[in-house]
């Protein structure tokens, strides 16, 4: 098992600094570690307000391998729990839907929406048994920007001062505004972090995305590294050459521009002028993982055909990103390959990643 890497390995300065070694791609063993150490102790985006916007809304949730509920409580409060009964593990709730109660599937226990221990079935005789011990295991839940986020972490820090600068540097998007569209999901024959390394440099855009390079302007891409987040942006480009390419922003005056937000460890929002998305990437197993894409527009666009053509546009762009992902990973397994090195100029935001990821594990 991949268990040689120090944090200083690959944080010594990106002009000196070699990549993560693939074995902590490829060995089956890391998994554990990082939903121990990485995916259970951070604040994860698992839904938006859409979902539980009236008190009994639920929707259920799988954050690698832990089964998770979300709901809006009597009073209104976003509520969270392990997804599990505390009489034998049945499931509390499926899927999604509004509730006034929960109840086992398994053997009828049945709970409040705040969590409480309502009716135990056939439980008369049981010994110091108290309906106010069984509640359901909770989780810290927030909301931020019209999003839902849930850590298994009881001692993480509030969710806001996590986010640290991200929302005030996102504000001008109005996320909370944004309305739901549409998902859909992307499974991929690759490691997670094959996908958040692709996801975190431009390097790639003038080989691989064809189409979003007519619409970028790729001298002027930038990235810029936060404590916990980073941003990469992007001019739109201008009316230049327009009569003879199709292009989707072909109005542009020069003057708009796409940010790239990612948060440590797996999500993304991807902002437009008319548009944002988000991406929740989540493993499967250690060779295998998703890609939850959520598209949201302001209110008076979802009623155009503006939506429908942006998702077109994003899933040819996706389509290509699961291609290079899933041809890098199975490369990352050639005996000819174990580590590489980063441009200065195009890859700060995988070195910062990188950075975070080895730290956040406490490779030793």
């Amino acid at each position: 098992m991949a268990d040689s890497v120090k944090a200083e390995q690959v944080a010594p300065g990106i002009e000196r600094a070699s990549t993560l070694p693939s074995d902590y791609y490829t060995d089956p063993g890391c998994l554990r570690r990082e939903c121990e150490r990485i995916f259970w102790r951070t604040w994860q985006c698992v839904g938006w307000r859409e979902q539980v916007a009236n008190s009994g809304d639920y929707f259920t949730f799988d954050l690698c391998g832990e089964p998770l509920l979300i709901a809006r409580d009597s009073a209104g409060k976003l509520q969270a729990f392990f997804n599990v009964c505390r009489h034998r593990a049945g499931p509390v709730a499926e899927d999604c839907g509004s509730r006034k109660v929960f109840r086992c599937g398994y053997h009828g226990w049945t709970y409040s929406l705040d969590g409480k221990l309502l009716n135990a079935p056939e439980m008369e005789g049981a010994c110091d048994f108290s309906h106010s011990d069984f509640a359901l295991r909770r989780v810290q839940a927030a909301e931020w920007g019209g999003l839902v986020f849930i850590n298994l972490d009881p001692a993480a820090e509030p969710l806001l001062s996590a986010l640290g600068e991200l929302p005030s540097k996102a504000a001008k998007f109005d996320f909370a505004r944004m309305r739901f569209h549409k998902r859909h999901d992307y499974v991929m024959e690759c490691n997670w972090k094959v996908y958040i390394d692709n996801f975190l440099e431009g390097y790639h855009l003038p080989s691989v995305h064809p189409s979003l390079n007519r619409e970028l302007d790729y001298s002027q891409y930038v990235t810029t590294i936060f404590p916990r987040h980073s941003m990469q942006s992007s001019p739109i480009r201008g009316p230049e050459n327009e009569a003879s390419v199709s292009r989707r922003y072909a109005q542009s005056r020069g003057d708009l521009a796409a940010e790239y937000y990612w948060i440590f460890p797996n999500w993304m929002l991807n902002c437009y002028p008319d548009n944002m998305s988000l991406n929740i990437v989540l493993p499967l197993g250690h060779d295998r993982c998703v890609a939850i894409f959520v598209w949201f527009f302001p209110p008076e666009v979802l009623q155009t055909e503006a939506p429908e053509s942006t998702f077109r546009f994003s899933n040819e762009i996706q389509l290509e990103d699961g291609h290079i992902c899933e041809a890098v990973y199975r490369n990352l397994k050639s005996q000819s390959y174990s580590r590489g090195r980063y441009s200065v100029k195009q890859e700060q935001g995988v070195y910062h990643f990188h950075q975070l990821y080895a730290a956040a594990l406490n490779i030793s």
